[in-house]
């Protein structure tokens, strides 16, 4: 195959940064789209908002006018919202869908058609550990997560006989400046004896702890560019395990642990 065509939503910064410069150095033709110019050099950047689906359009056909085709799609463009499901206001809650959902949607249903036309193509999700660990103060981004769990297990059986292959890669704790740029609110933390701003603060603390965005960027891109994997999968082994306790254990006992950790 000729020079690989990569496309990666939220390219400018963290993981997303990370893995525009992985799939450089693996030698493939690397566009993204974001509403800030900071890509790598040698990326070519688009200023595409992912959740206007007019842009979105434009943007695909653009990466397509100019370089004919798209054979890895990297759904990353995200943020993160928390606080208390009672005081978090409808508008919040839905741009939260509407970024982290609906945004891999309008990007991911711009590019099938052409990669349907090829007959080949490979379309990798970024979803979260918090997706199988619902984390209480951040229900809706652990909603917007699981959704996307869902959509790529439901597209990867859709798109099979095209050639097509797609896949939800979950994180766990990752040090970026997705931290710093979480939307939080404490209103109600009063009525829930600060609960709020403890489950936030350690959840921040374990974040700062974690994988380096350029380490998680870097296997991210590898998956990215397998011919195949399992349909949802988690981004480290620790993860992996984690995610495997999930299903096996009872889902109130689950709850429970994790309540322990981010609700006391």
């Amino acid at each position: 195959m000729s020079t690989r065509v990569c496309l990666v939503t939220g390219g400018s910064s963290g993981i997303g940064r990370a893995a525009c410069e992985s799939l450089l150095q693996a030698g493939c033709q690397v566009y993204e789209f974001s509403r800030r110019e900071r890509s790598p050099e040698g990326v070519i950047h688009l200023s595409v908002d992912v959740t206007d689906p007019v842009a979105v359009e434009a943007g695909v056909e653009e990466v397509l006018r100019q370089a004919g085709r798209i054979d890895i799609l990297i759904n990353n463009a995200g943020f993160g919202i928390s606080g208390a499901i009672e005081f978090t206001p409808p508008e919040e809650a839905k741009r939260q869908l509407e970024v982290n959902f609906f945004g891999m949607v309008h990007v991911t249903r711009a590019v099938i058609p052409a990669m349907r036309r090829q007959g080949s193509g490979r379309i990798v999700s970024v979803s979260s550990v918090a997706a199988p660990a619902a984390i209480p103060f951040q229900a809706f981004y652990s909603c917007s997560k699981s959704a996307i769990n869902t959509y790529m297990l439901a597209l990867a059986n859709e798109l099979r006989p095209f050639g097509i292959t797609a896949c939800a890669v979950e994180p766990g704790d990752i040090c970026t400046g997705f931290t710093d740029a979480r939307q939080k609110t404490i209103v109600g933390d009063d009525v829930y004896h600060g609960r709020i701003a403890r489950s936030v603060a350690g959840m921040e603390r374990d974040e700062q702890k974690g994988m380096t965005a350029e380490k998680a960027g870097t296997k991210l891109a590898k998956i990215a560019l397998r011919k195949n994997s399992k349909p949802v999968m988690a981004l480290s082994f620790p993860y992996s395990v984690l995610c495997v306790l999930i299903k096996l254990l009872p889902v109130r006992l689950v709850n429970y642990l994790v309540g322990l950790l981010y609700a006391r």
